[in-house]
């Protein structure tokens, strides 16, 4: 990977550029599935949920084979998002209604809806896959390299021929399935709290960690593994956003995408345009 120990003005604009469509995902993401749940009637949410998560899956599979390293971060990126939405959120989602399982209220408003009270339930399950990461698969990822320095020993994991696509898809999906853990069992009652210090303490650590890969972010040098560290990054600096929102401390227009209309579709614009803006400096890159 092109890595650089200083930070040029070239991998400064790829940094933030990855930072900034990676963080406008997010909300999309979310105001998307609110939609959906909105627009669409429970049978219709349900036969979309399962075609978005068809469709990620077969987008990321489909270019394991590509051999430009951007282009399968980018069908990664797409694809684990489609299916983390479609094939993750909406399974919990239909099991939820399915099972009748009621929101957590506060003073009679929703905190937590019902798909979030049954996805800690998969804690263990996140266990395994960890396990797989710590002792077994080759990963760049400075908390599973510190994870195996402490508890596999330090032992070396052989590398082999990754896809892009792959490791982008798994790295999403994995990472957004930590945080929610996270968050989900910080916000039980029996563990701490919304307003508890372990709530507060992950908020805060995750804004300093989301500061210091934002740093590392910006001297790397080649799209693909910007683009993969902006996930990581981002991932880890909403979560302290989410707390924010829990908190009340500022407002999640994601969530309401109908009463913000016009804010979301500005979003959606600077999403476009910061797409765009990354192709043509990627092409133009490319031809010196």
């Amino acid at each position: 990977m092109k890595v650089d120990s200083r930070i040029s003005g070239r991998s400064a604009l790829m940094g933030i550029l990855s930072f900034v469509i990676v963080l406008l995902m997010m909300p999309l993401g979310h105001a998307l599935m609110i939609l959906m749940e909105h627009l669409l009637t429970r049978s219709q949410v349900n036969v979309a949920a399962l075609c978005m998560a068809i469709a990620g899956l077969a987008l990321t599979l489909g270019c394991t084979r590509l051999k430009s390293d951007t282009a399968g971060t980018v069908a990664g990126l797409t694809g684990g998002l489609l299916f983390w939405t479609g094939g993750v959120e909406f399974l919990y989602v239909y099991f939820a209604h399915k099972l009748s399982v009621a929101p957590l209220t506060d003073n009679g408003v929703v905190v937590t809806k019902p798909e979030y009270l049954l996805m800690p339930s998969s804690a263990a399950f996140l266990l395994l896959v960890w396990v797989i990461y710590i002792w077994e698969l080759p990963s760049g990822c400075p908390f599973f390299t510190f994870l195996r320095k402490h508890l596999a020993s330090g032992q070396a994991v052989t590398a082999r021929k990754r896809s892009a696509a792959v490791v982008t898809f798994m790295e999403l999906n994995v990472i957004m399935w930590s945080s929610y853990i996270v968050l989900l069992l910080c916000y039980d009652s029996t563990f701490g709290g919304d307003h508890s210090w372990l709530t507060l303490t992950v908020a805060g650590v995750c804004l300093g960690a989301s500061v210091w890969m934002f740093r590392n972010l910006l001297r790397l040098r080649a799209w693909g593994y910007s683009l993969r560290y902006a996930t990581a990054t981002v991932i880890i600096f909403w979560t302290f956003v989410e707390v924010m929102g829990r908190l009340n401390i500022m407002e999640e227009i994601w969530v309401r995408p109908l009463e913000y209309a016009l804010q979301m579709s500005v979003i959606a614009g600077i999403f476009i345009i910061m797409i765009i803006f990354a192709y043509i400096n990627g092409r133009r890159h490319n031809r010196k």
